[in-house]
């Protein structure tokens, strides 16, 4: 998960995961492994019933699920992750209303040089509060993390929560607007990257992607709007490059679309699942990865966030 022109030591995410429902159980449809292949081969023979494994979890209870350590926990594949240097993992549940479309898993590992940071942000009492979060080297921005609540719409998190839309937010470390932008810019957290997590019972969940330079959670970020083109169509509405920085330069640019089904932004609209892909056509030029994560809102794809290894 590395561009080749400008390759960090490590990147953030080592493993992404599509996992989808299969009768009573989960199975793996896609991944991203790069040099883990035993990983991958244990997880290609692996299956999640509902409440099952960190997959299952996400499924049985419905939200966002992070899990910081393997060891003696219900995670299902210790030995393989471990041999992998795997440490920790996310698990994101995708619904459109009140049916499971699929669950993303991301998995990281752990050194004194990997800065990050992927938080889940819940509802409790009127504001978003950390529900857990895995930060890698960040150790003082965890504990800012961990002491720090959003009101709607303060910071990204509540900006988030209130706009019920995806957001991406530059210059963590100077923004006014993020408001642990001391700590951040301690941390070296520049980009970062927010989105609803709809789930059945309407309780609120934000999920976080906050990306350094030296090993960055993705190299390219994108959100695609469903809304506001055609039926079965999405337009580009923000983005980001590590390398050149905005992905467009004035209002006077054509608006960029893509259809359903049309690459790989496409068919995660058309399928209303999460893509995982590597090595293909449809990649943008430099990427090794890419990962679109579509957001359901009102039985529809509303919006979909891509990001690119």
């Amino acid at each position: 998960m590395e561009l080749a022109l400008d390759r960090p030591v490590k990147t953030f995410v080592e493993v992404t995961e599509v996992w989808v429902p299969k009768g009573d159980t989960l199975v793996l449809a896609e991944g991203y492994y790069g040099t883990l292949t035993a990983f991958e081969e244990a997880s290609r023979q692996t299956a999640f019933a509902k409440g099952e494994g960190l997959p299952g979890k996400a499924w049985a209870e419905a939200r966002p699920v992070v899990l910081k350590g393997f060891d003696g926990s219900y995670f299902k594949r210790i030995e393989a992750a471990r041999e992998a240097g795997l440490t920790s993992a996310v698990a994101i549940p995708v619904f459109a209303g009140k049916e499971l479309k699929a669950v993303l898993v991301v998995l990281c590992g752990d050194d004194e040089n990997r800065t990050g940071a992927i938080e889940v942000w819940a509802e409790k009492d009127g504001v978003l509060m950390l529900d857990d979060g895995y930060y890698g080297a960040a150790k003082h921005f965890e504990w800012v993390s961990q002491h720090t609540q959003f009101p709607r719409g303060q910071g990204l998190p509540g900006g988030v929560w209130s706009a019920e839309t995806p957001i991406l937010m530059r210059d963590l470390g100077s923004g006014y607007r993020f408001v642990r932008a001391e700590s951040a810019g301690k941390a070296g957290l520049t980009t970062g990257l927010g989105l609803p997590v709809p789930v059945p019972g309407g309780k609120s969940f934000v999920l976080t992607l906050l990306s350094a330079l030296g090993t960055p959670i993705a190299r390219r970020f994108e959100i695609w709007d469903a809304r506001r083109a055609g039926r079965g169509e999405a337009v580009l509405i923000d983005g980001i490059c590590a390398r050149e920085g905005p992905l467009w330069t004035g209002e006077a640019e054509p608006e960029r679309k893509v259809s359903a089904w049309q690459g790989l932004v496409g068919r995660a609209l058309g399928t209303g699942v999460p893509v995982v892909e590597s090595g293909v056509p449809g990649l943008s030029a430099g990427y090794d990865t890419m990962t679109a994560l579509p957001i359901h809102r009102a039985g529809e794809v509303s919006h979909i966030v891509a990001w690119y290894c």
